[in-house]
């Protein structure tokens, strides 16, 4: 039997291939992102790996509750992972653990469901939403940094949402921290 010689012109093509497919994937469809820290906790863990949906934005609005990876305003190198909470043109009202929204066209707000949250925290914040503004927070309000201390997410800083959980192996789940608000 003849031993066959490895063809580099192969090779090249089916690199060039793999690169032609992935990076266009890796920059407008998904991107993996792995959570540093206890923000989110107990919805995400330090450690834990997601894919983030890239593409979702671009054909719809974000929601409240979405889980969004996004740039942080203060620098925009850094990824952060939080909740949605405000939306554009709400104002938010925090005092103690009760976050209330009112809407532009309501004279009333309605007061958050969050049983993602278990940590809660004692703040008293208010604050507008102009257009294009999202107001986010972990779900581990006692050891997030979040729109209460640094404002509000522009549109254009938000990267996706999260869509894939990997890692843990044991917590596999699409739409990982999805929850339905019901006003």
């Amino acid at each position: 039997m003849e031993k066959e010689k490895f063809d580099w012109r192969e090779f090249v093509r089916f690199a060039a291939i793999t690169l032609v497919i992935v990076i266009p994937v890796r920059i407008l469809v998904a991107s993996p992102f792995v959570v540093s820290g206890s923000s989110m906790y107990p919805t995400f863990s330090n450690g834990n790996y997601l894919i983030i949906d890239k593409i979702s934005y671009r054909l719809t609005e974000p929601k409240r509750d979405d889980v969004v990876v996004f740039r942080y305003p203060n620098d925009t190198t850094k990824f952060f992972i939080k909740r949605i909470i405000g939306l554009p043109f709400e104002t938010i009202d925090i005092k103690g653990s009760v976050v209330t929204i009112t809407s532009e066209n309501k004279k009333e707000g309605f007061k958050l469901v969050e049983p993602y949250v278990k940590n809660t925290g004692n703040d008293n914040t208010h604050y507008e939403l102009k257009a294009d503004e999202y107001f986010v927070m972990g779900d581990n309000r006692t050891a997030s940094s979040d729109s209460r201390y640094w404002g509000a997410v522009s549109r254009k800083l938000l990267e996706g949402k999260a869509f894939l959980r990997l890692l843990p192996i044991s917590k596999i789940d699409i739409w990982p921290g999805y929850y339905e608000y019901k006003e």
